[in-house]
């Protein structure tokens, strides 16, 4: 299972690796400075609204697919028609609450405008995920690698012409931004569903009241804990537009946006693993074999992963903004550094929240989430007025942390984990040599060499410690299982 795992892993990461930075560097760090940054914030404010409410889309319904699809194949025909008509439905309700909220807090025309085409995106997206939850549980995970970056590739494209041709005489107006993105979903939706629908056979869409209830009421707990998630990851950016004066809210948003738009990038890493590692775990516990080592080796992967891009990131953050080509560098730097330090604790959460998802342990889930929220929330309303948009890092780094260490605390409990004080020294040994490299390559003269050297002395390292056991992971390879 962990050599299944790791060469799709691999082939997951190399794919979003080449389209989603392209995407990230040439697309959507353009639109941000052809756009400005109080454009783009009133942009991204909108966009965090729409993406914290989207559980309203999904009710917990593609994790719990993932999960039972894992188990039992044969089910995928039924469920499929009948899914889909309940995301019919729910699309009405969430396109209710967001329009609604942005009545109560008084959107002007433009927003509305834009708001209304953020809501059928986010339909969009939750319907693609649905869909590909289904090949996560197939274990088709090379033909997910492929399809997860579609939409995209279908972006890149389009949003290409828009910026680097003459098509647009040189204008470019952000609700093309928006435009682009519903064209990409719906084109990258359609050629998901024909694969799908090429395992499953022919299907009805339907609505089934009762299986509707009864389906909602074992994915609820999921939804919960998403919707509890998405508050304090995704909230923050609302409370600033809200509780700043008009004008510096939307300035506030757009440099909190400079530093979260690249740690959303690099959590791609810990998506990927949750989406592999879910039917996984799923399977593995169910058939009652030992994950102990999987969660170890997973574990490793993706906190050499975090600790390397934190690090770098806190040592380099001025010159990753300049990189960027942002304005406001000064500003965007400091709140950037601080909030890449809380990729360390999402990747442990992608990890051992995963586990725990796999293992049906949602109500725990649900009360750790509960105590983020508020943890959040009650935070931000006191720091924000004050420290803007750094206060917003550091209490999304607060919270990310308080949150990580309580599931790895409940998986221990719930799994009998115990201390392995040797792995604990390695992966202290390898902060340890990161740091001292990111020292060290900050006196090279040229930035992009420096930083190029400590990523690879941090490659280096994670072998020297044993982090990643060189040997074991070329066994693993040249095993057959």
């Amino acid at each position: 299972m962990k050599r299944k795992f790791f060469t799709n892993l691999v082939l997951l990461l190399a794919v979003n690796l080449l389209v989603k930075s392209f995407w990230l560097f040439g697309i959507d760090r353009t639109v941000q400075n052809v756009t400005g940054v109080e454009v783009y914030g009133m942009y991204y404010s909108l966009f965090m609204l729409a993406a914290t409410l989207n559980i309203l889309l999904d009710m917990g319904i593609t994790n719990y697919n993932n999960r039972n699809i894992s188990r039992y194949n044969q089910l995928l025909p039924k469920h499929l028609g009948n899914i889909l008509g309940i995301k019919i439905l729910l699309a009405f309700v969430y396109a209710a609450v967001c329009l609604g909220w942005g009545f109560i807090v008084g959107y002007d025309k433009v927003q509305f405008h834009i708001l209304a085409f953020l809501i059928i995106n986010q339909f969009l997206l939750q319907l693609i995920l649905y869909l590909r939850s289904n090949l996560q549980a197939l274990h088709l995970f090379t033909t997910d690698s492929l399809v997860s970056v579609l939409d995209r590739i279908f972006m890149i494209v389009f949003c290409g012409m828009l910026l680097f041709t003459n098509v647009t005489n040189g204008v470019f107006k952000i609700e093309w931004f928006v435009y682009v993105q519903t064209i990409s979903y719906i084109l990258a939706a359609i050629i998901v569903l024909l694969l799908v629908l090429k395992k499953s056979g022919k299907i009805t869409l339907r609505f089934n009241l009762h299986f509707s209830l009864v389906f909602l009421k074992k994915t609820y707990p999921y939804a919960i804990l998403i919707l509890l998630m998405s508050f304090y990851n995704r909230f923050d950016t609302v409370l600033i537009e809200r509780l700043l004066p008009q004008g510096v809210g939307d300035l506030q948003v757009g440099l909190y946006a400079h530093g979260f738009r690249l740690l959303e990038a690099v959590s791609m890493f810990g998506v990927l693993f949750a989406g592999m590692l879910l039917p996984i775990f799923s399977r593995m516990i169910k058939m009652r074999e030992n994950i102990n080592e999987m969660v170890v080796f997973s574990f490793s992967l993706i906190i050499f992963i975090s600790i390397t891009i934190a690090t770098s990131s806190f040592f380099y953050n001025t010159e990753i903004m300049q990189w960027m080509q942002y304005n406001y560098v000064a500003e965007s730097a400091p709140i950037f550094s601080v909030l890449m330090f809380g990729f360390i604790p999402i990747a442990t959460t992608y990890i051992f929240g995963t586990l725990l998802t796999a293992n049906g342990s949602i109500r725990q889930l649900n009360i750790m989430a509960a105590v983020g929220m508020v943890l959040n929330i009650t935070l931000n309303l006191i720091v924000i007025p004050r420290y803007q948009a750094l206060g917003a890092a550091f209490v999304s780094l607060v919270t990310q942390t308080v949150t990580a260490l309580a599931q790895v605390l409940i998986a221990a409990k719930i799994f009998h984990f115990k201390p392995r004080w040797a792995y604990i020294f390695r992966v202290l040994a390898f902060v340890a040599i990161v740091v001292v490299a990111a020292h060290l390559s900050k006196r090279i003269a040229t930035p992009l060499l420096g930083y190029t050297a400590l990523l690879v002395v941090s490659v280096v390292g994670a072998f020297v410690v044993r982090l990643i056991d060189l040997r074991k992971l070329y066994e693993l390879l040249l095993r057959k299982e």
